[in-house]
């Protein structure tokens, strides 16, 4: 009986799906549920947790454990890529393949399983606007 309450299709869980089709990046909880209150007002935290926590158990999306951000989520069999912070605009981006071998970085007698790099800076969009007037510690509040 639960698991056909699992399956269901509600117009939230088709939400949640839609936000990750659409912006193609890496996502916060507090990010999901802004975007899906757009479509669906009454979207609550508790809907979206458990939404997500399907999604990642039927492999849909992949969770991340970005340093700086916490937990994220992004899309499922996007091949191996790493991730970019940009501390501007406080958005995350794909950098796609890898350069890194982890042969190469593993001291003898290590066997590496796996690995995740995470670059932060500033992002193409944000290296165009003027933020002469903030220092690097000031980044959390970038003027609009």
């Amino acid at each position: 009986m639960r698991l056909k309450s699992m399956k269901r299709r509600t117009l939230q869980k088709e939400t949640i799906k839609q936000i990750f089709q659409q912006l193609d990046q890496p996502l916060g909880i507090e990010q999901i549920l802004c975007k899906g209150r757009e479509k669906v007002p009454a979207l609550n935290r508790a809907t979206v947790y458990r939404n997500i926590r399907l999604y990642v158990e039927e492999g849909l999306l992949l969770k991340i454990n970005h340093p700086a951000l916490g937990t994220l989520y992004e899309r499922a069999g996007r091949g191996h890529h790493h991730h970019f912070y940009c501390r501007i605009c406080d958005q995350v981006f794909e950098l796609p393949g890898c350069a890194l071998k982890e042969t190469n970085v593993t001291p003898k007698g290590f066997f590496a399983e796996s690995h995740e790099v995470f670059v932060s800076g500033v992002c193409s969009s944000c290296s165009t606007r003027d933020f002469s007037s903030i220092t690097n510690t000031d980044h959390e509040n970038p003027p609009a």
